[in-house]
Parts: structure tokens; C-alpha cells; sequence
């Protein structure tokens, strides 16, 4: 008996399966925070979220890793597989661009305008405030974003970071 194998075709079908399992967790994650906010209301996510980025931060701390803003914002973009451009704008404002290989965010998905300020407003601002508070307790962060993959259907998220001194 001879067997014939095609292994580009064994390849593509793994990989299809693969990511349909990856957009069922997205999906199931997704429908997970909206079922977060409608039973505990918004504030929920975000104590989670900001909870977890001071987690992260702090973890850096204890191993002695100290980082500035810029590298401490590439680590959590390099994580999810983006490509961070961070650009110091003066000493209170940095320009943050992530590019990713697809018009596909890893926290909210794909291109879908009312899911975006969800995520941006529950999971993205609260987790990486969370992180940068736990490394730079002295600043208040702030952000204004100007594109988000699921807001703009680019491969882009670009937000402006504020950064203000705590009044002691």
C-alpha cells in the first residue's frame, strides 16, 4: 500500500485549526469582559486589568530591572508580538506606534468600531497604567489615542502618552 502525503495541504489544515481555536478564545475572551462589565459593571476589567499591569511592574522591580518609559512600553508590545516605535515628544509626552503583522488586535480582535473603546477603556489604559505606575510612582500617565486596529482597520495602534509629576 502506498500512501501519498501532502504536507503543504496537512500543513494549512493544522494551521486552520489552529487559529479557528485562537479566534474561539478571542471571541470567548471578548464576550468574557463584556459579561465582566455587565455583572460588576466597568469598573471590574479595569481593577483587573490595572491590578494585573502592577503585577507585571512589579515583578520587574523585584528582579531588579530597572527600565525608563520607552523600554518599559516596548516590553509590553514585544509581548504581543508588535513592532513599538516610541518616541520621546518632550519630558512630558512620549508618541507610542505599534505595528502589527495584521489589522488584527491581540487584546480586541478585528475591525469592529463599537468593540474598540471598550477595550481601550477596560483592558489597554488600565493595564499599561497599572504597569507604569508600579515603575514610575512619581508621574500620573494619561493617553490620547489617535488610531486603534479595531477602531481604524489599520495595523496600527498610536496613542500620544501624557506624563505629569505627582504633586507631593
Amino acid at each position: 500500500m502506498k500512501i501519498n502525503l501532502d504536507f503543504s495541504s496537512l500543513f494549512i489544515n493544522i494551521h486552520l485549526k489552529i487559529m479557528s481555536k485562537t479566534k474561539d478564545a478571542l471571541k470567548f475572551f471578548q464576550v468574557y469582559i463584556k459579561e465582566m462589565i455587565d455583572i460588576g459593571g466597568e469598573n471590574l476589567p479595569k481593577a483587573i486589568s490595572s491590578k494585573l499591569g502592577a503585577k507585571l511592574g512589579k515583578m520587574y522591580k523585584d528582579r531588579g530591572l530597572t527600565l525608563d518609559i520607552e523600554t518599559a512600553l516596548k516590553q509590553i508590545y514585544l509581548a504581543l508580538n508588535g513592532k513599538p516605535v516610541i518616541k520621546q515628544l518632550n519630558e512630558n509626552r512620549y508618541e507610542v506606534i505599534v505595528k502589527y503583522s495584521k489589522k488584527f488586535c491581540p487584546i480586541a480582535g478585528a475591525y469592529n468600531p463599537s468593540r474598540a473603546p471598550l477595550f481601550q477603556d477596560n483592558i489597554c489604559i488600565p493595564y499599561t497604567r497599572g504597569f507604569l505606575n508600579e515603575l514610575f510612582p512619581q508621574f500620573i500617565f494619561g493617553e490620547d489615542f489617535l488610531s486603534c486596529i479595531p477602531l481604524n482597520n489599520q495595523r496600527l495602534c498610536h496613542y500620544i502618552l501624557k506624563i505629569e509629576n505627582k504633586k507631593m
